[in-house]
């Protein structure tokens, strides 16, 4: 009745934990593994029973329908490598499916720990998901390249229990991970034909740390609220700096050879 599908690379560290606790909960553990992996990703996964399908990257939504086309059962429910399924998640899961609902996709609420602390501000909970997702009613937009939604024909419902993310446990892993969202969210604005304006600069960090730390309460978390709502600013100048390289680089080849 249901999939578990992990897009994972390089997810050692998580996989194993992130697979016990779905066990006993799904009929196929699918782990989608991106080509570029180094580490021990696949022989850990395939150790607790998980099928490993090595692909090149494509980007998350297409690492999404991919997921969609393995599975074979009729839900499937997406799982990041450093996420947890609680015992108390597992079983509302276990009675919702069995009561055959009528919903195309559940929101599951999830619990962010950053640095080893349980965040309750700064719009990282309660942080609603929309993981669970009827195969046939589901598809992911592939123009988006980070920050993917499900499209679902039929109607969305909620469970009670949470899913359980062990974000971030150092600094320099935050900063990579932020990265590689700037560039990609710089490349989905730039097909879209959008510019960076100078304003842009000082305008969308600082609207970004207001909403983050002030609006949303991110200043509940203490220093790890503030330095996350900060690194979230810092996202939003990187971001538009990188998609005015990307138009930059795109005019000096048309220049070049007159294509871009």
């Amino acid at each position: 009745m249901l999939a578990v599908v992990i897009i994972a690379r390089d997810e050692e560290a998580y996989i194993e934990a992130c697979l016990s606790s779905v066990s006993g909960l799904t009929d196929e553990l699918i782990v989608l593994l991106d080509d570029r992996t180094t580490d021990r990703t696949a022989e850990r996964a395939q150790s607790h029973g998980a099928r490993v399908v090595c692909e090149p990257w494509r980007g998350f939504p297409a690492q999404r329908n991919r997921g969609l086309e393995l599975a074979s059962t009729p839900w499937v429910l997406f799982l990041d490598a450093d996420e947890l399924v609680t015992p108390a998640l597992a079983n509302e899961l276990r009675a919702t499916l069995q009561n055959e609902p009528t919903a195309a996709g559940f929101r599951l609420p999830r619990y962010n720990r950053f640095f080893g602390q349980i965040l309750q501000g700064g719009g990282w909970y309660p942080d609603h998901q929309l993981r669970l997702l009827r195969r046939n009613a589901a598809h992911f937009d592939e123009s988006r390249l980070v920050h993917e939604a499900a499209s679902l024909d039929g109607a969305i419902a909620s469970t009670h229990e949470h899913l359980w993310h062990e974000n971030i446990t150092r600094l320099a892993e935050l900063w990579h991970k932020q990265s590689r969202y700037a560039l990609a969210e710089a490349q989905t604005l730039y097909r879209q034909g959008r510019i960076m304006r100078w304003r842009n600069l000082l305008g969308a960090p600082a609207r970004e740390f207001w909403r983050r730390y002030g609006q949303l309460g991110g200043w509940r978390d203490g220093p790890v609220g503030f330095l996350l709502c900060a690194t979230m600013a810092w996202h939003e100048l990187v971001t538009f700096l990188l998609l005015w390289s990307l138009h930059n680089a795109c005019g000096i080849k048309k220049k070049e050879d007159h294509v871009c």
